[in-house]
């Protein structure tokens, strides 16, 4: 299932023909700041700092990759501060929290730095000033994996939260309950893929109705999930899936121990903003609208072939 793609096709084309023109008119002296929410344990977000790193590179631009050690809005929201005051040529913000970060991006747009969001924040990134925003749509997203697994056959699910306050977080929850249909239970944890083992491993050990998982980060929540469904005895009785990919669940889901993982690219999150940023510095480009790098779902047909790609900080 597929959604956007012609959006996205469009949006990598115009990436595409933008670096060519900015490398041959050297971006180095454009410098942008990319700041993200992202804890430096999850794999995730490697990626995401990947594909900024490569557009740099591509490009020839200066571009600084910040984020607070642990999920802490007020630490990002001082570090989008201390980028307004460097005075970048463009700014890359993710906006898991539009309270919390909001005054902080509407000071970097009224200070007339171009901001890209990423990521989360779909929804709220052009009133508070963002040009354009690079990800996918949270609960669409959702929806679209609850629709699958219960076309699986599921009737019970858990929705496993890692960052519970993160509103796309969240909104992934609200999607995948709504497209489920049956009864869903959203267990919070933490970011540590122990803790989110034996919680797993609890919560199905007390309710053996419950017959899906639903992941929402691959390594940090869908790779433990699957060990707990194993501890208990569970594998093949219990559909696990994540959103977001990583090579060890990839490899599960293209051996049929797990249903399904979402792509929604987030090598691209990284990469795109800096082209767009360095060519609107440039030469005033910037498309038109939001450009949605996914989601996709990657079932057992499509997955052995972008494993190697997932190992790599690709996908």
């Amino acid at each position: 299932m597929k959604f956007g793609v012609k959006s996205l096709l469009a949006g990598v084309a115009f990436a595409a023909a933008v670096v060519g023109a900015s490398t041959v008119a050297n971006a180095a002296d454009v410098r942008i700041v990319a700041v993200t929410h992202g804890q430096a344990n999850d794999p995730f977000w490697s990626v995401v700092k990947n594909g900024v790193s490569s557009a740099a590179k591509d490009l020839g631009a200066e571009v600084d990759y910040r984020a607070p050690e642990t999920f802490d809005m007020v630490s990002m929201s001082q570090l989008i501060d201390a980028a307004i005051n460097q005075k970048p040529d463009g700014l890359i913000v993710s906006i898991p929290d539009a309270s919390a970060l909001g005054p902080s991006i509407k000071k970097a747009a009224a200070a007339g730095i171009p901001v890209i969001s990423i990521n989360s924040g779909s929804d709220v990134s052009k009133e508070l000033g963002a040009l354009l925003h690079v990800g996918q749509d949270e609960y669409t997203a959702g929806k679209a994996a609850g629709a699958k697994l219960q076309e699986l056959g599921g009737k019970e699910g858990l929705c496993v939260n890692q960052e519970v306050g993160n509103v796309s977080l969240d909104l992934r929850c609200k999607g995948f309950a709504d497209g489920f249909g049956g009864k869903v239970t959203v267990l919070p944890v933490s970011n540590d893929p122990a803790d989110v083992r034996a919680k797993v491993k609890a919560a199905l050990s007390s309710n053996s109705a419950v017959d899906t998982v639903m992941g929402l980060g691959a390594s940090t929540a869908g790779e433990p999930a699957l060990a707990a469904v194993e501890d208990v005895g569970m594998t093949g009785k219990v559909r696990v899936a994540t959103f977001d990919l990583s090579a060890d669940f990839l490899k599960a889901v293209a051996d049929g121990k797990a249903a399904f993982a979402i792509d929604q690219q987030q090598f691209l999150q990284g990469y795109l903003p800096v082209v767009f940023l360095a060519n609107y510095a440039k030469y005033g480009l910037i498309p038109g609208g939001n450009v949605p790098s996914g989601p996709n779902l990657i079932t057992k047909d499509k997955a052995a072939q972008v494993v190697d790609l997932s190992a790599k900080g690709i996908r």
